[in-house]
């Protein structure tokens, strides 16, 4: 990882080239109106020129994310300028996102919203930028260790934490994409389902953007996975990201969509289980099928595991292998005391690199147990402790067990939760279940498990997880439910599904 890695060469200059040499290719498609190359670079030119009005220049921003064609361009005018941009959701709260604006001291927010939110901070209204400016020139002044964005996400505390990705982690990240052996090329109709405030998005963006490729976005405000299912059909999507849970959702689908134009696709975001994928490549004939494993911390993704989808890919409890770390990452896993493990042996993944962040914006507290120097092969780096428990095989490929703080301590035994999720599942034919340790009236940890479906009689269920596991890891209460609540990025919510209780 000696690799001199530049934002600018990585980034920057292969969307303006594109820019420049694939003027009419069409870069966007946004609620079914295409943009070219050029479109594109004229709405940047504008955004950049009111940002230079404002007095935006090497500052953080703050960015309302709708999906329209001036959000997009604001990004790549905000780092042509020299700024990190900061995601506000139009669908936040509005206190949730001044308290953001608050944390990072922003004095500028671009909106394309048609209604502005925000009174008492200047606002670069991009739905009235018109002044047909050329402004496509790299700034040069700005050095890869500035922040490109901060993303904020759910903090313990209940008030969200602020992960800052500089240029350089960003450069890192593409050019460790690309040599995993995916290949992008003009051709390409790239899907971008991701709200802007979810770092799959960056992926998604970058990956066409920088290949001369078109992005395909999804529209707030509607059912996702159907519109995920009728741009692919529509369009003939070739290329792009998905959560597991998107999947589930379309499995009763499958036979009526045409996936025999996605040719690449990466599976990301959760866990991800085998039966899942076996059953969608029984349609997806033509698709090769990656399983991306990362935490914000890391920049996009940090590990990567090709499926091979023949009876011989690599699970544990039926969840899919996240393979081995990428090009610029270090991967090892280590016990409580943070001692490397021997292969084969559980511990947390802890990461290192040039893709992960510098820390969470302005805590001190939150950096100093999320991130660590550690001796790795006779040098002093600096790790981020993921929180995931894994182990590592003979062949270095990592299986995920589970969010350490997803184990419970039951009679005091430790259970992994997940491993009672797959006996479940296993049984009940792929069902999607969900298993959360809740305290009982007397104080004491139980187990209960959720089940998407239609209410059954789980005596059968009960009497074959008893075969499987000691009687302390069955689940002592069942709830059922129709449709499990997804968070904004398609990702089953558990938080949601755990308030359920109460009602």
């Amino acid at each position: 990882m000696s690799e001199v890695l530049c934002f600018r060469n990585e980034v920057i200059e292969p969307i303006l080239l594109c820019i420049k040499e694939k003027a009419e290719n069409h870069a966007f498609c946004i609620e079914g109106k295409y943009y070219t190359y050029q479109e594109f670079g004229a709405y940047v030119s504008d955004i950049r020129w009111a940002l230079r009005e404002h007095g935006c220049e090497a500052v953080r921003v703050g960015l309302v994310i709708n999906n329209d064609i001036q959000t997009y361009a604001s990004i790549l005018a905000l780092w042509l300028e020299g700024c990190c941009y900061v995601p506000l959701h139009p669908n936040w709260p509005l206190d949730r996102c001044e308290d953001i604006v608050r944390q990072v001291e922003l004095e500028h927010i671009i909106d394309s919203s048609k209604v502005i939110r925000y009174s008492e901070i200047d606002v670069i209204n991009t739905r009235q930028v018109e002044c047909q400016h050329k402004l496509l020139d790299y700034n040069e002044i700005v050095p890869d260790s500035a922040l490109a964005y901060i993303l904020f996400t759910s903090g313990s505390t209940g008030r969200p934490k602020g992960v800052q990705i500089t240029r350089e982690n960003v450069a890192a990240f593409l050019n460790s994409f690309w040599k995993t052996g995916i290949a992008i090329n003009g051709t390409d109709r790239c899907l971008q389902c991701f709200d802007l405030s979810f770092d799959v998005s960056v992926q998604s963006i970058l990956v066409a953007l920088t290949r001369s490729a078109c992005v395909y976005t999804v529209p707030y405000g509607q059912m996702k996975f159907l519109s995920i299912a009728g741009l692919i059909e529509e369009y003939k999507i070739t290329f792009g990201a998905l959560p597991p849970s998107v999947l589930r959702y379309l499995q009763p689908y499958y036979g009526e969509i045409d996936f025999s134009s996605f040719r690449q696709c990466i599976l990301t975001a959760e866990a991800c289980p085998m039966d899942l994928v076996e059953d969608w490549l029984k349609y997806a004939t033509n698709t090769e099928v990656y399983d991306f494993y990362g935490p914000t911390e890391a920049t996009v993704y940090s590990t990567y595991y090709k499926i091979k989808a023949d009876g011989k890919d690599k699970t544990h409890n039926g969840i899919i292998s996240i393979g081995k770390p990428l090009a610029n990452v270090i991967g090892i896993i280590v016990d409580e005391e943070g001692h490397a493990v021997s292969t084969g042996t559980k511990g947390e993944l802890c990461l290192a690199g040039p893709q992960v962040s510098i820390g969470y914006w302005n805590d001190a507290a939150k950096n100093s147990q999320a991130f660590s120097m550690m001796e790795y092969q006779g040098e002093n780096i600096r790790f981020y402790y993921t929180g995931d428990l894994c182990y590592q095989d003979e062949e270095g490929d990592i299986l995920y067990l589970g969010r350490i703080d997803n184990q419970a301590k039951i009679q005091g035994f430790r259970v992994e939760l997940s491993e009672i999720e797959f006996h479940a599942r296993t049984f009940l034919h792929g069902t999607n279940v969900v298993c959360i340790a809740c305290q009982n009236e007397k104080k004491l940890d139980e187990i209960v498990m959720f089940i998407e479906s239609l209410e059954f009689e789980t005596k059968e269920l009960v009497d074959y997880m008893r075969t499987k596991m000691p009687q302390y890891m069955i689940p002592a209460k069942y709830v059922f439910v129709r449709t499990f609540p997804l968070n904004a990025n398609g990702k089953t919510d558990r938080n949601a599904i755990k308030l359920l209780l109460n009602k």
